[in-house]
């Protein structure tokens, strides 16, 4: 197995150098797409290549915190430990504050289960996203989750159901130790009991609602199952404790 970590924030920092124009569309299709073979050539997707000044404002604290250098050393760290093939990680900013073809839910649920096309191209891509705060700390967290979820995916194969999706990301986050969303007792207890009979869901609406909660629901159009912001991550979260604690 060979993890590399690839820099590529500077790349995505040039583009907004271009105005937001024809020009600049084009310079992002040239960084994603290869000429030759019109195949994927960076993990790029998540990208909004029109996005206004508060994406390049992002990507200049990225680069002054060497956000870079950061994310390539938590790969490092991380090497042997995830039993996977050979891959390339890198950092993509993506515009879920002001970006119009961006649904936050959406992508997000697409980030953490639907990676296959970039997993089968040997990429690991890591988002940030704009509206949230990065320390050194959570880049790295971000970084080994992301290692530690391709390497369950590698080992498990992609999960459909609630409660293959919820075991994909408790282990990756005991392994990358993250602790965040989370919930308190009674909140915690009621996500649990509502998403106990809807384990077996592997419908779009129910995913949706139940990982994410009714404001996702709601915007969204699907029905709403009386759960908090980020419920079902939060219940990952507090069985990733569990497996943390029973190793």
């Amino acid at each position: 197995m060979s993890l590399t970590y690839l820099p590529l924030l500077s790349q995505q920092r040039n583009l907004y150098r271009l105005p937001p124009s024809p020009e600049r569309f084009q310079a992002y299709l040239r960084l994603l797409i290869d000429t030759y073979s019109q195949d994927i050539s960076l993990p790029l997707g998540a990208m909004n290549p029109m996005a206004k000044e508060h994406v390049p404002a992002f990507l200049d604290k990225l680069i002054e915190l060497d956000a870079d250098a950061i994310a390539a050393t938590a790969t490092t760290t991380v090497q042997g430990l995830a039993q996977i093939g050979d891959y390339q990680v890198t950092l993509v900013v993506s515009d879920d504050l002001k970006g119009g073809w961006t649904n936050r839910y959406t992508s997000d649920f697409n980030y953490r289960f639907r990676q296959q096309a970039y997993y089968q191209r040997g990429w690991i891509p890591v988002i940030l996203w704009v509206s949230e705060e990065y320390s050194s700390d959570r880049i790295g967290a971000e970084v080994q989750m992301a290692i530690f979820r391709t390497a369950y995916v590698h080992q498990h194969g992609s999960g459909k159901s609630l409660r293959d999706l919820l075991a994909q990301e408790a282990h990756g986050m005991a392994q990358a130790r993250i602790t965040q969303p989370q919930l308190d007792k009674d909140d915690l207890d009621y996500t649990r009991m509502v998403l106990a009979d809807r384990q077996d869901s592997t419908d779009m609406p129910t995913l949706i609602a139940a990982l994410y909660g009714d404001r996702a629901a709601h915007q969204l159009g699907y029905p709403c199952l009386g759960l908090s912001p980020n419920a079902g991550l939060a219940l990952a979260v507090a069985q990733a404790q569990t497996i943390a604690a029973s190793t």
